[in-house]
Parts: C-alpha cells; sequence; structure tokens
C-alpha cells in the first residue's frame, strides 16, 4: 500500500471519527440513561424513561440561565474547553445548536445568489455572517449553501490570480466552514487580532495589513 494511500485511508478515518463520535456519545449517554431510569421506575409505566429525561434535559437548560446556577455551568464549560479534541468537538456541536435554537439564531436569514452574473443561476442557503473584514472583504458576506441529503464538498479548479491566501490559523478557519460559518467567527477575530499586535510590535509591516493576500505564481 502506498504512503498516499495510507494517509488517505488515515484522513478519512479521522473524518469518520468526528463525525460519528458525537453523535454515538450523545446516543450512547440517552440510551444509557433511559435504561437507568427505567430500572428504577415501574415497567407496567411505558415511556416514563423519556418524560423523565426529557424534564431533566428542561430543567437543566432552565437552571443554566439562572443568574445562581449560570457560574456553574460557564466553570464546566471552561474545564471542557481545556481538551484541544473535545474542545473542538463540544463547541461546534454547541454553536450549531445555537445556530437553530439560541437566542443568536444564525440559520434565520435565507438567501438566494446568483452565482455567476448574468448567468441566471442561482442557488439557495442561509447568510451566516454579515461581515467579512477579517479575510479582508469588507463588502462582501458569508453564505452557507447546503448540499441536499448529503455531507460533502466542491473541489475547484481556478485561475492562481483569482486565489487569495488567507493569513488566519487553518484549524480556525476549517472549523468556520465546516460549521458553516456558524462557529470559530471569534476565534478568527482573535487570531487577527495577535496578529496585528505582533505586527505592531516588530514594526515589520504596517498595522492595518490584510488578513489575505493574492496567491503567489
Amino acid at each position: 500500500m502506498s504512503k498516499f494511500t495510507t494517509k488517505r485511508l488515515l484522513y478519512f478515518f479521522l473524518r469518520g471519527l468526528l463525525i460519528l463520535v458525537p453523535i454515538a456519545l450523545t446516543v450512547y449517554i440517552i440510551v444509557v440513561t433511559l435504561a437507568w431510569i427505567d430500572s428504577l421506575v415501574p415497567a407496567e409505566i411505558p415511556g416514563l424513561g423519556l418524560l423523565i429525561v426529557a424534564s431533566l434535559i428542561t430543567l437543566i437548560g432552565y437552571l443554566a440561565s439562572t443568574f445562581m446556577a449560570k457560574p456553574i455551568f460557564e466553570l464546566v464549560e471552561e474545564l471542557i474547553m481545556e481538551v484541544p479534541l473535545i474542545s473542538m468537538i463540544y463547541s461546534s456541536i454547541k454553536d450549531l445548536l445555537a445556530a437553530f435554537v439560541g437566542d443568536k439564531k444564525k440559520f434565520n436569514q435565507p438567501v438566494i445568489v446568483e452565482m455567476q452574473e448574468g448567468s441566471q443561476l442561482y442557488k439557495v442557503g442561509f447568510m451566516t455572517q454579515d461581515d467579512m473584514r477579517i479575510m479582508g472583504h469588507a463588502d462582501k458576506v458569508a453564505v452557507y449553501l447546503p448540499h441536499s441529503y448529503n455531507f460533502s464538498g466542491n473541489l475547484y479548479i481556478v485561475p492562481r490570480e483569482r486565489v487569495s491566501l488567507l493569513h488566519l490559523p487553518s484549524g480556525d478557519v476549517m472549523k468556520f466552514v465546516v460549521s458553516g460559518g456558524v462557529s470559530g467567527y471569534q476565534e478568527l477575530l482573535l487570531a487577527e487580532e495577535h496578529a496585528r499586535n505582533q505586527e505592531a510590535a516588530l514594526k515589520d509591516e504596517p498595522q492595518n495589513s490584510p488578513m489575505s493576500s493574492p496567491l503567489a505564481p
């Protein structure tokens, strides 16, 4: 087996883990919790375990929004965010759920995008960010275009002069992309601020240099 094939297989394996682990853990926790509760309640009451779990989730959601319990949940969240891989999975799931049911919903602004000027070809999506100055495009917005019944992406071969390099952490950019623009944006803002502070300290480049540059030939 070639080295290239091995790397590709490892890539697909890790990608599969990132997709399946959060789902499997969620399902496992729910199943174990339901089984444990069902073992404590009378067997002649069907569905009582599910009702109790739903009630507990609702109660936790209520407590997390109260003044007294909120610091405790924030402390637990800070501890989770200290673990590298778990923090990425946790924050992505949290931001994605918040996009649908949180106070600041992200997928609530549907848009239709003309793919090419005068082409009469349109795609329907959701605007997730209306300020793209972080990537050097203040006049543009981020639009998530979901695929139908699929989780995948597209590879485009484009002219070199139409490509600009982003001077941003690749992990944060990947997080921003795979979450549909919902997660990772604050990390990009912090990365930009850190880069600007470094440039100001070293005085090698202007402090207000853009975070993107044309791809060199």
